[in-house]
């Protein structure tokens, strides 16, 4: 390995901590991967071997969740990056710190609203819908439809509108209703 390589390599890995750290919530793989890609800070190759040999070094932590990898930085992670943050340039620090807000907002977002569906037989789907905060569930819905256009559409709606759907729900179910009788 040259010496230019070995100076991408280190600067690329510190710009993975950097942004981890910055964002300071866990971030899936996914939410990563777009991140990097769409800034062009390196391919997906490079990207899913720095990854992993930061977490088999113990710089970053890694924690599955309902079949979704998620990294967070680990203490000894925090004190390299400390230590070396000098070496990330100048302008790549720029970027990522004038968009953090925003890539974090995105990414609480798309952690704390999931949907997806599974097929259980030809007519017949599971959707699961749920709302999150930090740690604690706020709603959790399974739901059992009989096509899979239906799933997806419960999918969208729940992902497009979650505010409103939830707000329609809890306004149903704690209305006062008159029983009718047997």
């Amino acid at each position: 390995m040259t010496l230019e390589s070995n100076r991408e390599l280190a600067e690329n890995k510190l710009i993975l901590l950097y942004i981890i750290e910055k964002i300071n919530i866990p971030v899936s793989n996914l939410q990563i991967t777009k991140l990097i890609l769409e800034n062009k800070f390196m391919n997906y190759f490079l990207l899913q071997q720095y990854l992993n040999e930061l977490c088999d070094s113990g710089f970053l932590m890694r924690e599955v969740v309902e079949e979704k990898t998620f990294y967070k930085i680990s203490p000894s992670g925090k004190q390299t990056l400390d230590y070396f943050k000098a070496r990330i340039p100048v302008g790549v620090k720029s970027r990522i710190d004038n968009t953090i807000l925003d890539i974090r907002k995105n990414i609480r977002n798309e952690t704390l609203v999931t949907s997806d569906f599974t097929p259980v037989s030809e007519n017949e789907y599971i959707v699961t819908c749920k709302v999150r905060e930090d740690n604690f569930s706020l709603i959790e819905l399974n739901i059992t439809v009989g096509t899979k256009n239906d799933a997806r559409m419960i999918c969208e709606n729940w992902n497009g509108n979650p505010q409103i759907i939830y707000s329609e729900i809890i306004e149903s179910l704690t209305r006062k209703r008159e029983k009718k009788g047997n």
